[in-house]
């Protein structure tokens, strides 16, 4: 079985007998094969044609063994195509889950966190792209390795030469797409790469659109957009020439081996040339069979041309999604933030409801190629303590919350959770996060309070606008929906919404806030002080600030200055 980091390159794996292989190997044998039938057609056809002196009734029964094979090929094409589809779509989502699962377990501060319309262009539009190499390609693939070998059979069987011409001609057409496919597969990674840079760029000017037109730079970032579209329909269109060159190699090729081998088979039956069989001149029904058969043997090579840029396509994609899902460098979410640690809600019982204390143990913790924010730190914070993290803008105070929250994966030390008798073998507490800048939904109000929380009802949302003090905001009233970003809204009414999330969920232990009087005048500041305190009651509360009013209000202050080198506050 693949763990989750080798996914991608197991998947992609054309031998593996796992029973989660990407596709069935007896349908794809089956599918792979089904062109051998037309040897039988084939066989048929050259007697009906010998059989024409005879009237109707010598070609009727050829004619309908034809018919019959015919219909039950394209039966079990049919049949074989649906279940290889419905097997590459739930891989497909499978790979899709698995790049989605990565970026939720990627910790929000990540500095190398992959944009947002560049991954969204990756799992939703360049993973397309896998389709139609899981579906057609790789049964292209096994076809032209099968069906040419056992067509050539008979022909050698009944004229050595034609055999030989065939085989001449074979082994020039997969050596000139793979030089071809060596530039086509380059291609289509600039392609995509391109492509996922414009949906970054282009999502980024997006947002950003209102603070582009107050410095009028709209303009500029519309010229710059308009390059990188032709940069992109360039590489493109590079692509496409290279699927096309692919194709017009194997045509040349495949043309000029059918035309050979009819040349011979038409000289020999004018007798002209007698050489080139095992047992005389070849009848005319022979000669009719070997010459059906001929572009038979190159029909799987013409198919593999033809889906030869979706193995191109393909494998771009799929190193795009293993660059996302397999970066080992990435700052992930602490591992008490997995969903497979969550518990049960329905099995908690009352006491789980009551506020957890905080108890860090050797933490560490630094960006990579940067130096250490923390070594070797201790701290304990009581359950319902009120504690302020103080501290220079830069010194780590934001940093440090993002750990105690699992926003962030400690490189060492222990941060655990104990209650009120000090037993720390507990499961994380539920945590509130007020981040400086909360993010607002493109709803109304109550939705972006309830964020759609089944144990979050309409009487708990009311009861949280008039905490957060959100009553008397226009936008405040029902089916009033705000714009993206929170338009509508101030900073301080935004702040103040991110503090009714807090107040709507009567079930949290531990409240994190980041700054939360940050860049607010002093009314709104001294309400939002007001607001965070009395959602904090009962709970555990630590707050990231330089607000000496908020400072004064809590029950104890901690510096990050005095947690470096293992001091303890």
């Amino acid at each position: 079985m693949c763990n989750d980091k080798s996914t991608f390159s197991c998947a992609a794996g054309l031998g593996s007998t796992d029973k989660d292989a990407v596709f069935p190997s007896s349908i794809t044998l089956l599918h792979a094969s089904l062109p051998l039938v037309w040897i039988a057609q084939a066989a048929l056809i050259a007697l009906a044609v010998t059989r024409f002196d005879a009237g109707i009734s010598g070609v009727l029964l050829p004619a309908i063994g034809i018919a019959l094979l015919a219909v039950l090929r394209a039966i079990t094409e049919a049949w074989c195509e649906r279940r290889l589809f419905g097997s590459a779509r739930q891989q497909l989502s499978t790979w899709r889950q698995h790049g989605l699962n990565t970026l939720v377990q990627r910790s929000p501060l990540d500095r190398k966190r992959v944009p947002a319309g560049e991954a969204a262009s990756a799992i939703v539009e360049q993973a397309e792209a896998l389709l139609p190499w899981l579906t057609r390609y790789r049964s292209a693939l096994l076809r032209a390795r099968i069906v040419p070998l056992i067509i050539l059979l008979p022909v050698a069987w009944l004229s050595w030469a034609s055999a030989f011409v065939l085989l001449i001609a074979a082994p020039l057409i997969p050596l000139f797409m793979a030089i071809v496919g060596w530039r086509a597969q380059e291609a289509g990674r600039e392609h995509w790469k391109e492509l996922g840079n414009m949906h970054a760029y282009l999502l980024d000017r997006l947002r950003g659109l209102p603070t582009l037109r107050a410095l009028d730079a709209v303009d500029r970032s519309a010229t710059t957009l308009r390059a990188q579209g032709e940069r992109l329909r360039t590489k493109a269109m590079r692509v496409l020439r290279i699927a096309f060159l692919s194709s017009a190699v194997l045509e040349l090729f495949s043309a000029l081996g059918v035309a050979m081998v009819a040349v011979y088979i038409g000289f020999h039956l004018l007798g002209h040339l007698e050489f080139g069989t095992w047992n005389g001149p070849l009848a005319l029904s022979e000669g009719l069979f070997v010459l059906l058969l001929a572009p038979a043997f190159f029909e799987p090579l013409r198919e593999l041309s033809a889906v030869w840029h979706d193995r191109a396509s393909g494998l771009a994609a799929m190193e795009t999604l293993s660059s996302i899902s397999d970066d080992d460098s990435a700052l992930t979410l602490a591992p008490r933030w997995s969903n497979e640690s969550s518990s049960d809600d329905s099995t908690e019982d009352e006491a789980s409801s009551r506020p957890r204390g905080v108890r860090v143990r050797g933490l560490s913790f630094g960006f990579p190629g940067q130096p250490e924010l923390f070594e070797d730190v201790d701290f304990d914070i009581a359950p319902g303590e009120h504690v302020a993290i103080t501290g220079a803008s830069g010194a780590g105070k934001s940093v440090l919350l993002a750990l105690v929250g699992g926003l962030l994966a400690p490189q060492k030390g222990l941060i655990c959770f104990s209650d009120h008798n000090g037993d720390t073998g507990l499961p994380a507490p539920r945590t509130g996060w007020l981040d400086q800048h909360p993010h607002v939904f493109a709803a109304t109000v109550a939705r972006n309070i309830s964020l759609d929380r089944e144990h979050v009802d309409p009487i708990a949302v009311d009861r949280a606008i008039s905490v957060a003090n959100l009553g008397s905001v226009p936008q405040a009233r029902p089916h009033t929906t705000l714009g993206e970003q929170g338009r509508g809204l101030s900073a301080g009414e935004i702040r103040r919404l991110g503090l009714a999330r807090l107040a709507a969920d009567s079930r949290l232990q531990l409240l994190l806030a980041d700054e939360p009087t940050a860049n607010l005048d002093r009314v709104t500041s001294e309400q939002t002080i007001e607001a965070l305190l009395g959602i904090a009651q009962g709970r555990t509360l630590i707050v990231a600030t330089h607000d000496p009013e908020l400072i004064g209000r809590v029950d104890r202050v901690i510096s990050v200055n005095d947690l470096q080198g293992g001091k303890r506050p």
